[in-house]
């Protein structure tokens, strides 16, 4: 059976995005590799220090990133992360820690499909859904 995980591009940011997501999401950062530490490969100019690779694991799901080389560069769109929790407690918590220094879009409020949800974009860029208290489909 075929696995479905997200890898993320950030524009220099990737280290401290995914410290980051580690604290707020509970995961674990197994991987996070810079381009001047990869082993006989050219490292492109200005990408010494720049993320080649990480890898935050997060109930057995992997949420997998890296920086744009220079000369790469292009924003997130047309996708959003889906984090759904059991208590819409739970939810607000995580939303209200990625919504510091981001945008929020909707709220998190009450919907015919959940306790609460909210979408959000957080200061790394990043698209997210956040719902707790699902209900049942």
């Amino acid at each position: 059976m075929a696995i479905l995980d997200s890898y993320l591009f950030f524009q220099g940011q990737c280290a401290e995005a995914m410290r980051f997501y580690e604290r707020t999401l509970g995961g674990k950062l197994e991987a996070l590799m810079t381009y001047g530490q990869a082993p006989q490969q050219q490292c492109p100019d200005g990408a010494k220090d720049l993320v080649m690779h990480a890898r935050l694991v997060i109930d057995g799901r992997a949420l997998m990133a890296s920086d744009q080389p220079p000369g790469e560069r292009q924003s997130m769109g047309g996708f959003a992360l889906s984090l759904q929790y059991p208590s819409a407690q739970e939810a607000r918590r995580v939303f209200d820690a990625l919504a510091q220094g981001g945008k929020v879009n909707m709220p998190m409020q009450k919907t015919f499909w959940a306790e609460s949800f909210g979408m959000l974009v957080d200061r790394f860029g990043t698209p997210w859904m956040v719902g707790g208290g699902m209900q049942p489909t």
